[in-house]
């Protein structure tokens, strides 16, 4: 298999593809033959400001490699963006076959002192802008009894981390709805999976580096590039992960973890059943031992990144 054979004929759409992470995968997708939308407002980490240089040097990048590739610039959180991106796919190349859903933004602050407004923009880029566009994908993938969805997560949401409850929440929320339209659509022969990405780019640069491990932790997480995760990305929109469906992955650096999902872990029973007293006295004793611990992302990956 050459690279142009793996993608070749498929349309891509990545959102947030002006740079970091999304341009990375927008290039890796038209090296091995997909044509691409580049979706990009050109805004800052915080989501102001507008700018179309981003998206349109990506796609002359691409097609000076002798791809093809348009420029979107709709914002994933306006309504009816979603529509609007999946038509001009389609009157640019006449098909869509996937979805990279990357667009992203912060609004970093301590949960008690978080804003509405700071709730509702992460939100609304995050998790609405991924329902938006995935919903206005959905029926021509239907229709043509086939497509793939791909899913920026974090582990900020599926493990934890400080001062992001909104993009935290936001995270855990599209792993949810990555599940819903897995078992939704897989009767229409359409995947849907996530990537927890570990990466150095414009999101991680916020990170405080104010005190000697942070600043530790920063240099560790640089040697994480955006390129290392287009792999995995091009690979789940092909048609050779045709049996990969409904997953939770992450990527970091070299690695690549399959991620767990919500099981139980372990129960308690009385036959009489449960008062108040007795789960105090018997029920949260016998499951202590089995409590998730108070552990942010990089508690949990703690080794350095190999």
């Amino acid at each position: 298999m050459t690279n142009k054979d793996l993608m070749a004929g498929k349309v891509v759409i990545v959102t947030g593809a002006g740079g970091g992470i999304g341009r990375d995968i927008a290039l890796l997708m038209a090296r091995h033959g997909a044509r691409v939308v580049v979706n990009d407002i050109g805004a800052s980490l915080q989501g102001t400001g507008r700018d179309t240089t981003p998206g349109e040097s990506v796609v002359e990048e691409i097609r000076a490699d002798g791809g093809e590739a348009v420029a979107n610039t709709d914002s994933v959180a306006d309504q009816g963006a979603g529509a609007r991106i999946i038509s001009q796919a389609l009157d640019a190349f006449g098909r869509i076959d996937c979805v990279v859903n990357n667009a992203g933004i912060l609004r970093d602050r301590f949960f008690h002192k978080m804003s509405d407004e700071e709730w509702d923009a992460v939100l609304k880029v995050h998790l609405y802008g991924t329902f938006s566009l995935s919903r206005a994908a959905a029926p021509y993938f239907k229709d043509q009894a086939g497509g793939a969805f791909v899913h920026m997560t974090s582990t900020s949401g599926l493990i934890g981390n400080y001062a992001q409850a909104n993009y935290n929440a936001a995270k855990m929320g599209i792993a949810g709805l990555s599940k819903s339209i897995a078992l939704d659509l897989e009767k229409f022969n359409v995947r849907s999976n996530c990537i927890a990405p570990f990466a150095f780019s414009r999101m991680i640069s916020s990170i405080p580096t104010d005190t000697p491990e942070q600043a530790a932790r920063v240099e560790k997480i640089k040697q994480m590039t955006p390129a290392k995760i287009a792999p995995l990305a091009v690979y789940l929109a092909s048609d050779t992960a045709r049996e990969v469906n409904g997953q939770i992955f992450t990527v970091r650096n070299n690695e690549i973890f399959l991620m767990s999902q919500p099981r139980p872990l372990r129960s308690v029973h009385r036959s009489e059943g449960w008062s108040p007293e007795t789960i105090a006295e018997h029920g949260m004793p016998a499951l202590k031992s089995s409590f998730v611990p108070m552990e942010r992302s990089g508690d949990v990956f703690s080794w350095d990144p190999v």
